[in-house]
């Protein structure tokens, strides 16, 4: 029986991925500023009805939103710094060095050289006692709110940078025991870095919120992407020693990781700590019900990565040269899942499903209700079953033509060969050179209710312009959309998917004939219908 009484997933619609970082902007890296309402604004003109985004921590070595160094912690280099020039915390002129940086992708080495030198300039000229952002809590006010996750990440940050940015592990001892009482142990300088980050934390969120509520009011929600788990160089994992299976100086015997898959023959050896799930279980699972809840204040939908580590998942030998030796351990299963429902009822999640899938795993989703992921990618190739053909699809699933970790579709389709490319070729009735819209339209034109397509596929845009390849050490997270492209979407995407949305019934007239329902009549979706005129407003 689920859990849920009914799926969220109640009417047809579509959505878009693209991750903050990959947005418009003058400053090195997309943002939260006019960029991210600009494309808002594109979606809603569009049809579309969701935006997803990559998670939003703070990033550390190898730029990977799925490394932070907190769970509950805002990127700071998703600060819209032209809101600070307006309100006096920075010049204009200390903008021009981040204008230099490349609009076409992220130079992360040239980024951190610049950006944080300019934001600490915003910091000193901060009064505390009289700034606040326009309809905003006064800074205090949020400090107070978030001081159970803020003290913690503040100070973790301010560690990091006394010790020259060396994972807490490689701290002297005193500093990197749990239960030290550091008050008495940071200088002048260690409480200054603190207040520093908590500063860049009120910007974050005060810009966040403000953001989130214009894409609301345009009828668009934000999907957010909560990972299984976290970094071992992170404020969780240094604070919160008890939920992971590490021992008191950070020290490991097994570590997080998938078996040999689609993405890599040996695995992937992530070595993200393990949680205690046993000890977790006897709290309530408290750490993990704080962690949703901030979640739920910055997004409207969350989607679970690697759903199956909830069932089981893979365990590696922390001294192990890849992921191909582990082993499975049985996660929380359906007890995680309601003390998550008792806290958080009807909250809309998403659960990541893809890989090889057992059927527990199958069955602890059902019982959940949350729809899974369908990947068109997917289709031929990488399962023995090829549940990700659109005849196999369900009402209740997401489906993407791709993923942050998959080829661009075009990409995919460029590189296709021998009897993969024919089976592909014949099932969508492809010729000559096809590109990747004539896969979107297919997943739009299926039955499943949600359909997100990452925002290089709208653009048919090749293996260039991929975001991530998993295993790959360097050039991952760095592609941006650019001027042209950006005006691309406006101009032509926008009016061609409006058609799609509207021949596929995606933007709310999703009148249907559901003879499963007593009595038997033309089904309106109210939700649908509500959606779409708060959306006309």
């Amino acid at each position: 029986m689920s859990l849920l009484s009914k799926s969220w997933l109640s009417c047809r619609q579509s959505g878009v991925l693209a991750h903050i970082s990959s947005l418009p902007s003058e400053t090195g890296i997309g943002n939260l500023g006019k960029g991210a309402r600009d494309f808002i604004d594109f979606l809603a003109e569009a049809g579309f009805s969701y935006w997803q985004v990559c998670p939003v921590g703070p990033t550390g070595y190898g730029d990977s939103p799925y490394q932070s160094f907190s769970a509950f912690a805002g990127n700071p280099y998703f600060l819209d710094l032209r809101e600070l020039v307006e309100h006096g915390l920075l010049l204009q002129g200390e903008l021009d060095s981040l204008s230099r940086l490349p609009s076409d992708r992220v130079d992360y080495g040239r980024l951190y050289q610049e950006y944080w030198s300019v934001l600490a300039k915003a910091f000193n000229r901060f009064d505390p006692a009289s700034f606040h952002l326009e309809s905003s809590l006064s800074y205090q006010a949020f400090v107070d709110a978030n001081e159970y996750w803020l003290d913690d990440y503040a100070t973790f940050m301010a560690l990091k940078r006394r010790f020259q940015f060396k994972p807490w592990v490689d701290w002297p001892e005193t500093f990197c025991l749990p239960d030290t009482n550091l008050g008495a142990l940071l200088s002048q300088k260690d409480f200054q870095e603190k207040s520093r980050h908590a500063f860049y934390q009120y910007l974050f969120f005060c810009q966040w919120h403000r953001l989130k509520s214009y894409a609301n009011e345009r009828g668009i929600e934000i999907v957010g992407d909560v990972p299984i788990y976290v970094a071992l160089d992170s404020a969780d994992a240094w604070k919160n020693r008890h939920v992971f299976r590490i021992d008191s100086k950070g020290r490991q015997k097994f570590v997080a990781g998938v078996p040999p898959d689609y993405f890599s023959e040996t695995g992937q050896l992530w070595g993200n700590p393990l949680y205690d799930w046993e000890l977790l279980a006897k709290n309530g699972y408290d750490w993990w019900v704080r962690r949703i809840k901030a979640s739920f204040e910055l997004f409207d939908v969350l989607r679970f990565d690697h759903f199956r580590g909830f069932e089981n998942y893979w365990v590696v030998p922390a001294d192990a040269p890849d992921a191909s030796m582990g082993l499975w351990e049985n996660g929380p299963g359906l007890d995680f899942f309601e003390a998550v429902e008792k806290s958080v009822p009807q909250a809309k999640f998403i659960a990541e499903d893809l890989g090889y899938i057992n059927r527990e795993v199958f069955e602890l989703r059902e019982q959940v209700g949350y729809p899974g992921m369908k990947v068109m990618q997917f289709g031929y190739g990488h399962d023995d079953n090829n549940v990700n053909l659109p005849h196999f699809f369900a009402q209740n699933q997401v489906v993407y033509t791709g993923t942050h970790d998959n080829d661009t579709t075009q990409g995919w389709l460029e590189g296709l060969a021998g009897e993969s490319r024919q089976l592909v070729y014949d099932y969508f009735g492809l010729t000559g050179y096809p590109d990747a819209e004539q896969i979107v339209v297919a997943a739009l034109a299926s039955v499943a209710r949600l359909v997100i397509t990452p925002v290089q596929d709208l653009l048919n845009l090749p293996s260039q312009s991929r975001m991530n390849t998993p295993g790959a050490t360097t050039g991952n997270w760095q592609w941006r959309l650019n001027g042209e492209q950006f005006n691309r979407l406006v101009e032509e995407v926008a009016p061609k998917f409006k058609v799609f949305h509207q021949r596929f019934h995606r933007m709310g007239d999703t009148s249907q004939r559901d003879f499963s329902a007593p009595p038997l009549k033309v089904l309106k979706e109210s939700v649908c219908s509500e959606k779409l005129s708060g959306a006309a407003m």
